[in-house]
């Protein structure tokens, strides 16, 4: 046989090799990852884990009252159950509590009850006999596309919250759910900021003006609500300016009802944390900014701060427990690359005081390996994070003394 037959051939088995065997999810190295003294970082969950195949995409974390961690995972509509039965930190299997989803991301549990934010709703999942029920019709007719990704949360006050992103990056929207925080009852009825009285079907609209607010949390103490938001991409502090990587900044903000947060038409003074400035390529009538509410805190722009958690239930020191820690999703279109990190919100006085480092190391020069979403404490003590470029989840725990 000539020699570039048999190359041919070869080249052509291992094509076909390639075809049929599937893509093995990544182990990282986890010593590039820098954590304060005294913390720790190891895979909960990852290529190593049966039925790894699963974990593509993940996205957010619930846990059960049994200790049982859920993730969901919106690109293959799923939601999955990682037990540790034997408590080595270590996840046993991975088990498919639902499929056939719409783009799942928020996971809930009332008692026994699981629910899910779907991209157009919200569905309930109920234990029978040890077994997961079929999905059923929860909260439905939410706005879809756009900004698809939603979140679902038991506030500190017993009622449901749910985000609904824009549709758009910068823009007037038609539909008055976009770009908010609803609020409902625990049998899925609507109890937004205004009573709607007379024949007016109550209104779920909590806060407007939050582009894209995935990640939300209650302070442990004052019960305040705190969500991440995304800033508009492709902005400008100058009439047809050109684009300005660092504008407009992340927001952390304190969700009050009935606030106004801004967009699309304002955003945080970077000079004067409690005013907003007016987008002078998308303004507003005059004085509107003037009458949005400033955020609590802000972040370095357009590095996605996603999934957000208190650290009061950690077994960490005791100068974490009034803190948050916020995953930074990473930037997609900036010249320098930012995010891909853990930051640790600061509070003082029970208000958020200042963000710093937490987990970096994800980022090397402009290029990320990694990128987390949601950040929960598990009942053990330690975070968990997840990763849906390296399709892993972390635990990050402190063993300092």
């Amino acid at each position: 046989m000539p020699d570039y037959l048999a190359q041919n051939i070869i080249k052509l088995v291992t094509l076909a090799l390639l075809l049929v065997t599937p893509l093995a999810i990544a182990s990282p190295d986890l010593t590039r990852i820098k954590l304060p003294a005294g913390f720790s970082i190891e895979l909960f969950a990852g290529a190593a884990t049966k039925n790894s195949a699963a974990l593509r995409g993940v996205r957010f974390i619930a846990f059960d009252a049994k200790g049982n961690l859920y993730v969901s995972v919106a690109k293959a509509n799923k939601v999955l159950m990682l037990p540790d039965a034997n408590k080595d930190r270590i996840a046993d299997d991975i088990i498919t509590v639902a499929e056939n989803l719409n783009a799942p991301q928020g996971l809930a549990f009332v008692g026994d009850d699981l629910l899910v934010a779907n991209q157009n709703g919200v569905v309930k999942l109920k234990q029978i006999n040890g077994k997961w029920s079929l999905p059923q019709p929860f909260i439905t007719n939410l706005p879809a596309g756009g900004h698809t990704l939603k979140n679902i949360k038991l506030g500190a006050d017993g009622f449901l919250y749910i985000n609904v992103g824009s549709s758009c990056n910068v823009c007037l929207e038609n539909d008055p759910l976009r770009a908010t925080i609803l609020r409902y009852s625990l049998d899925g009825k609507p109890a937004g900021a205004l009573t709607t009285l007379g024949r007016h079907q109550q209104s779920a609209i909590w806060a407007r003006g939050l582009r894209n607010s995935q990640g939300f949390a209650w302070h442990p103490i004052t019960k305040q609500m705190f969500a991440t938001n995304n800033g508009a991409d492709n902005r400008s502090a100058i009439k047809n300016g050109a684009v300005n990587d660092e504008l407009p900044p992340e927001h952390l903000n304190k969700i009050e009802a009935g606030k106004h947060y801004g967009w699309p038409h304002c955003w945080a003074d970077p000079n004067n944390l409690n005013a907003q400035v007016e987008d002078l390529n998308f303004p507003a009538e005059p004085g509107f900014c003037n009458n949005t509410q400033a955020p609590a805190l802000t972040f370095t722009s357009h590095t996605t701060p996603i999934g957000i958690a208190f650290l009061d239930k950690t077994n960490w020191p005791a100068q974490y427990k009034s803190d948050a820690i916020v995953a930074m999703h990473g930037s997609w279109n900036r010249k320098q690359a930012a995010g891909y990190q853990l930051v640790r919100v600061k509070f003082k006085h029970n208000q958020a005081h200042v963000a710093e480092d937490f987990a970096t190391g994800w980022l090397l020069g402009n290029e990320a390996w990694g990128r987390p979403v949601d950040v929960a404490v598990g009942p053990d003590g330690a975070l968990y994070v997840t990763d849906d470029k390296l399709n892993v989840i972390y635990r990050i725990s402190y063993q300092g003394k």
